[in-house]
């Protein structure tokens, strides 16, 4: 009996341990590398937290996240992909700056899903999951389109982000009246604004009508004279919206000059890029009307606050787009019946998160984003 006894455990033990080989082997693993050390450690956490989140969304005990930690640096980055390639993980979501991919092209046979927004110069391997640039242009262009917008020029600085740009307008087919090039040293942003916008020869206009009609004869030259001495300029301008390529305290220096130059948000559309939201410009109400596209305010508000029940404290913005990302990789591999295979990401296909629609082909992430207006000191969505 005893021996019966015996062997009935062990059968059970066997099985047991049987059982959770089958269950691990099972598992579906993701990578997660993010800085979860160093200056930008905050960042990472709260993309570990954003995942958990989302992990708990989803509910399917197949479904794991391993992260590592990136140090936000493309030496660790490499490194700590390898760990987890040695487990058999062959997607991870990160690394969070573009910096941090460079050598990731010797991983072939791992895809990454990068949290930056950059796609120029990334390795074939890794995919940027951010709202880019070309995303952002096809929205714009369809406010143009809404609003028989026709003659814009795009202002773009000259910073890393330049090429970016360049490459969504080649891209995107995107069609501009012009494009220029502008420093963002405030000493030499004035002059350059009032260059690209004919600011001393509209002021010359001005000078030459006033002088003109002194020396006429005109009845009524005082009224008129009076009337232009309120203008700055006098002449019209050859563009109907300016896009500002910028964000921060460069982009209001920039429209601050263009309203300087009498050429304001009243005459033209000023229209810049994903402004996630950014509170200060509520402030600045010289400029407005300012319109850009976003990913979904009441979606982003949503998140926030469901972040805060559980961690009590705010949330980052790459933490509501770690959030997405993670459903979306959930989604391909459960639409591709729970295979990991690199195809999942090339097929075309779309994913509704909350920032918006996802749209994904050919190892390329774009967004349907929606538009904005700051204005009367709120963020109004257009659609």
């Amino acid at each position: 009996m005893k021996t019966l006894f015996k062997l009935i455990l062990f059968l059970i033990f066997t099985f047991f341990l049987t059982s959770n080989k089958i269950l691990a082997e099972n598992k579906i693993r993701i990578g997660l590398v993010v800085p979860l050390t160093g200056e930008y450690s905050s960042i990472g956490n709260s993309i570990i937290k954003s995942t958990r989140l989302a992990l708990n969304k989803i509910n399917d005990n197949k479904f794991e996240i391993i992260p590592g930690d990136s140090r936000a640096n493309p030496i660790d980055t490499l490194r700590v992909s390898k760990k987890l390639f040695d487990q058999g993980i062959k997607i991870i979501i990160g690394p969070v700056f573009n910096e941090s991919s460079r050598y990731l092209d010797e991983m072939e046979d791992v895809t990454f899903i990068s949290l930056t927004n950059k796609i120029h110069g990334n390795p074939p391997n890794v995919i940027s999951g951010g709202v880019n640039a070309i995303s952002q242009l096809k929205t714009i262009d369809k406010f143009r389109k809404l609003n028989d917008i026709q003659r814009s020029i795009l202002l773009i600085p000259k910073t890393n982000y330049k090429k970016e740009i360049e490459k969504a307008v080649k891209d995107t087919g995107f069609k501009l009246k012009d494009r220029f090039f502008y420093d963002s040293d405030p000493t030499l942003l004035t002059a350059q604004i009032e260059k690209i916008t004919r600011y001393p020869q509209r002021k010359q206009n001005l000078l030459d009508e006033i002088k003109r009609l002194e020396k006429s004869n005109i009845i009524d030259k005082k009224k008129k004279i009076e009337n232009l001495n309120k203008r700055d300029t006098l002449g019209g301008i050859n563009f109907d919206s300016v896009i500002i390529a910028d964000f921060d305290e460069s982009l209001k220096s920039v429209a601050t000059s263009l309203l300087y130059t009498d050429v304001s948000s009243k005459r033209i559309s000023y229209i810049t890029l994903n402004q996630w939201f950014d509170k200060s410009l509520l402030k600045e109400t010289s400029l407005h009307p300012i319109y850009f596209p976003s990913i979904n305010k009441e979606n982003y508000k949503s998140f926030e606050e469901e972040y805060s029940r559980a961690y009590g404290t705010k949330p980052n913005q790459l933490s509501f787009l770690s959030y997405d990302i993670m459903g979306l990789v959930y989604f391909l591999i459960y639409s591709n019946d729970f295979i990991l295979d690199k195809k999942i990401f090339y097929k075309k296909n779309k994913f509704k998160g909350k920032i918006g629609i996802f749209e994904i082909d050919k190892n390329v992430i774009t967004h349907q984003l929606n538009f904005y207006v700051v204005n009367d000191q709120n963020f109004t969505k257009i659609f």
